[in-house]
């Protein structure tokens, strides 16, 4: 009886060993390949919002703005002995430094503008111009027809 249960029990083993073809999960964990998840921009403290981008833009075009002084302030101080320009003044009267775009026909100037600072430009007179920039968080956006001397503040605090 003995010889029986024990070939029946070597039997047995046996069999269950040889019994599945799939293979057998490994002992380890296996890393499953998850899609990739976009994290959500925040609004506050990254490094993404549209104000820490204009920063970085104000930054990178400090180092190489050429500013235009003399010809504006013969424009502003004894008119402009180019009858074809004229100045644009912008004033930033905000708590953020800002990149002004001034865009126009055959014309496209970004102009780098600190805290409580002032810039101006020589453009082509007699043309609509696009004004855009970000001030802090806001976007400010004005088409002017200019054919004199024209000057604007910026500033993102209410009067």
């Amino acid at each position: 009886m003995k010889i029986l249960l024990s070939f029946s029990v070597m039997a047995a083993l046996f069999l269950n060993s040889c019994g599945s073809t799939a293979p057998k999960k490994p002992a380890y964990p296996v890393r499953k390949t998850v899609p990739a998840v976009v994290p959500a921009v925040s609004n506050t403290g990254s490094s993404t919002t549209p104000a820490a981008q204009a920063e970085r833009e104000y930054q990178a075009l400090t180092k190489t703005y050429k500013s235009e002084t003399a010809a504006v302030l013969t424009d502003m101080l004894n008119g402009s002995s180019d009858p074809t320009r004229t100045s644009v003044t912008a004033e930033n009267k905000s708590r953020c430094n800002i990149v002004l775009t001034v865009s126009g026909n055959n014309y496209f100037k970004k102009i780098p503008i600190g805290i409580n600072k002032k810039a101006a430009v020589m453009v082509p007179k007699n043309q609509n111009y696009n004004f855009s920039g970000m001030i802090c968080d806001a976007v400010y956006q004005k088409t002017k027809f200019v054919s004199s001397a024209y000057s604007l503040v910026l500033s993102n605090q209410a009067d």
